[in-house]
């Protein structure tokens, strides 16, 4: 029946009332928290396009994870920055690496409290910045090649595993990855660790913070002959069921807030978990915003991420991820 008999706002009279009628719940256990390893000692920097974010050399890593671990956020993601990089990434797949280190010291900090999620990729360990090995050999607007690149990511994915990753998630958006890491992983009898693809993963002007903050601008051309056009949804699906086929356990699309349609899909067509990445020109807009008096910060950060849960994700990698805990928590 129509108003006067029906009144929609008796329904948010108060904030109990509201909580009560409400549709969608966000929970520190949706959240990953993403964390930036770096080499050296004593190190905690603060990111200056990401504020209250940091590096963290691997003695560090561990206090943070504890803090993580108690405000009820069940994993983290690692980047790692090595000390040197090359044409081919070795520092990505090299066992006594950054990451590598990482992992051991979360699991001797915090045991089991936490999963620890590995991002594999090359870009941060390449001199040239790109995700995947140049064909040829040559830098200067050369082209990535995707199947001369499976195998390191396949080998990257496997130090992970062995150091005791619980989860590798391959974001370079090289085609036929996933089926390299799961195969590469179920030789090494490591068959449990699980794979959580960056499927839909879109050629975005959104990563800019994250690329500062990792080192891993691209020193020449761009990733959009490998990473995917704004403009598609419907390449999006299909993106997604050849990695589930694939042998991913968990999919992702990347950024969130731009692309809630795309993840609202990946909900109605697939039954699988579901991951969203609020990137770090997501998270960095609302900080500088907020900074300038333009908006308010905590009632931003909580929009945002309930939008992305409303849309359909599981998952959401943020991070805000220790402050929406701290004000979940109240």
């Amino acid at each position: 029946m129509s108003f006067p008999v029906t009144r929609p706002r008796r329904l948010r009279q108060s904030e109990l009332l509201r909580s009560f009628v409400q549709e969608t719940r966000l929970s520190p256990s949706n959240f990953i928290y993403p964390l930036f390893v770096c080499p050296g000692s004593g190190v905690k920097r603060e990111i200056a396009s990401m504020p209250g974010n940091f590096h963290f050399s691997v003695d560090r890593i561990g206090e943070e994870c504890r803090e993580v671990a108690a405000l009820g956020i069940p994993a983290v993601i690692l980047f790692g920055i090595p000390e040197k990089k090359d044409e081919t990434g070795s520092g990505a797949y090299d066992e006594r690496g950054i990451v590598p280190q990482a992992i051991r010291a979360i699991r001797e900090a915090v045991g089991k409290k936490l999963l620890i999620v590995c991002d594999v990729c090359l870009c941060e360990y390449t001199s040239h910045g790109h995700c995947g090995l140049i064909k040829g050999g040559v830098v200067k607007d050369g082209e990535v090649d995707n199947d001369s690149t499976l195998k390191l990511l396949a080998r990257v994915a496997v130090s992970y595993a062995r150091a005791g990753a619980d989860i590798v998630a391959p974001s370079d958006m090289m085609d036929g990855r996933v089926a390299a890491i799961r195969q590469a992983l179920d030789d090494e009898s490591l068959s449990n660790t699980a794979i959580l693809a960056y499927s839909a993963k879109y050629a975005s002007a959104f990563y800019g913070p994250f690329r500062d903050a990792a080192d891993s601008a691209p020193q020449f051309g761009d990733r959009r002959s490998y990473q995917m056009d704004p403009a598609n949804q419907r390449e999006a699906l299909r993106e997604i069921a050849l990695d589930i086929e694939e042998g991913a356990d968990m999919v992702m699309v990347k950024p969130a807030l731009p692309y809630l349609d795309v993840i609202c899909r990946a909900r109605q067509e697939f039954n699988c978990p579901l991951a969203a990445y609020q990137v770090s020109g997501e998270f960095s807009m609302i900080v500088a915003a907020a900074k300038l008096g333009w908006i308010d910060q905590e009632r931003a950060m909580m929009e945002s991420l309930i939008a992305i849960r409303r849309a359909g994700a599981d998952v959401i990698l943020t991070y805000f991820a220790k402050d929406a805990a701290r004000l979940l928590a109240c």
